[in-house]
């Protein structure tokens, strides 16, 4: 991937009004965590549990509940990134960075993402999500108390570096990555795990302090998982 913005080409988000002083710059608005949503899209996840897992995401930020979390946090902000991933070579920014800070704001939130488009590639390269939302952080237009990368997927790294080396750089960098294996009962290019994906994710993705994982015990389970988790790291 060549090493350009992520945010080109964006839409521009809208900035405060007001004139600064010659030389000097915007302070980027506070948030309590900047979290990517970094989302497996690679062939082992058919049409249908490609729906439930956007439509889990979506249930999820724009429920009243996680609004109500994000509200009683101290700063009653996030910023929130959604990323899709396959193999080493695809990555996507499918939306950039949002400031959530209302129930209007998630919803928007939530029906831009059902009308982005989606795509779906061969291989599985957690690193590669890794290294990519790590990016994506380093770019993000907030201040966050703290940073967070969401990892959702239904197999094992299978393409690109080791996993471990992508968790342990970001790690080093003060990132928190969590998890949310998705139990799947189909093997992964005909091929089982050599471990249960669980404990896959708790040695080899998820790290930093505090960092923890919900397992999806298959994808009708997905969107009752994604409320957890993201009540859990936004408080």
């Amino acid at each position: 991937m060549h090493r350009r913005s992520l945010l080109a080409g964006s839409a521009a988000l809208p900035l405060a009004t007001g004139v600064l002083p010659a030389g000097a710059q915007q302070a980027p608005e506070p948030v309590d965590v900047l979290l990517v949503l970094a989302v497996d899209v690679s062939r082992s996840i058919d049409e249908d549990e490609a729906r439930l897992q956007r439509e889990g995401y979506r249930n999820a930020v724009s429920d009243p509940r996680v609004v109500e979390v994000i509200r009683r946090g101290m700063i009653g902000a996030i910023g929130l990134a959604y990323v899709e991933w396959a193999g080493f070579e695809y990555q996507r920014l499918v939306l950039p960075w949002s400031r959530i800070a209302t129930q209007g704001e998630a919803d928007a939130w939530a029906s831009a993402l059902a009308e982005a488009p989606r795509a779906s590639l061969s291989w599985t390269s957690i690193s590669g999500a890794i290294d990519f939302s790590r990016r994506a952080l380093a770019e993000a237009p907030f201040e966050g108390t703290r940073r967070v990368i969401d990892v959702s997927g239904d197999g094992v790294n299978n393409s690109g570096r080791p996993s471990e080396l992508a968790r342990d750089e970001a790690v080093a960098q003060g990132i928190i990555i969590n998890g949310l294996p998705i139990i799947n009962d189909r093997p992964t290019f005909g091929r089982a795990p050599q471990i249960p994906l669980d404990q896959y994710f708790h040695q080899s993705v998820i790290g930093g302090a505090g960092a923890f994982m919900i397992v999806a015990e298959d994808f009708e389970a997905f969107g009752t998982a994604v409320r957890r988790k993201l009540i859990r790291e936004i408080a």
